[in-house]
């Protein structure tokens, strides 16, 4: 039996619409969606980076490492302030352990008793090579017109008075080689005493300023 819409036209099998007023024949049926769950996107925590190691690749330990050298270099240069071994070593002990306590606030950094050692070691590196090189300087005037030997005698003539053994074990001085041996064992002793002092300082400034019980950050756990 044929279907008619309200319109009365005649309407043929299975219409959907008529075809003369549009009139929709059946409900259409719209497909179910699927509510897709929530994708749950795993947060991706990038581990924390490493504080730099105190080294010569550091540059901000090597700069604050040649700051505190040159300093302290001219310091105890300065005839005002020459002391002897005392103001030796107190320049060099004080160099060492402000390079600790200025690595310290430039970077915010804990240090441990070896990064001490290690940013004073630096500076005495830097220390012993600047005063080597000013030591020589100015005493190679001194070696090519002979009053570095001069020197050395009136120094120990005032010290030992005038010791005949004295005298003959200071005839060194008035060769080449004697003074060349003897600006050897003064660089050396530079090197030396320099280099322990510095990094004695950065090992003390590390223990007193390196934060550990400061309120700087605290170490990860």
């Amino acid at each position: 039996m044929p279907d008619f819409c309200t319109c009365g036209a005649e309407l043929p099998p299975d219409a959907r619409f008529c075809h003369r007023c549009g009139k929709p024949q059946r409900e259409e049926i719209q497909p179910e969606t699927v509510e897709r769950p929530p994708e749950i996107v795993a947060a991706v925590i990038a581990p924390p980076t490493a504080p730099p190691r105190v080294n010569f690749h550091n540059t901000t330990a090597v700069r604050i490492g040649l700051l505190m050298a040159g300093v302290a270099s001219l310091l105890s240069a300065l005839p005002a302030m020459a002391l002897g071994l005392a103001g030796l070593a107190i320049w060099w002990v004080t160099a060492g352990f402000l390079s600790a306590y200025v690595y310290r606030r430039r970077t915010c950094q804990l240090l441990t008793v070896d990064s001490g050692l290690l940013m004073g070691w630096i500076t005495g590196l830097l220390g012993s090579t600047i005063t080597s090189v000013v030591f020589t300087v100015s005493v190679v005037p001194l070696i090519r017109g002979g009053g570095i030997a001069s020197l050395y005698q009136e120094q120990f003539r005032k010290m030992y008075g005038d010791d005949p053994n004295l005298q003959q074990a200071l005839k060194i001085l008035q060769t080449p080689s004697g003074l060349a041996l003897v600006v050897v064992f003064a660089l050396l002793f530079f090197f030396l005493i320099i280099t322990f002092l510095c990094t004695a300082g950065g090992a003390l400034g590390a223990k007193l300023v390196g934060g550990v019980n400061g309120s700087g950050p605290k170490p990860a756990r």
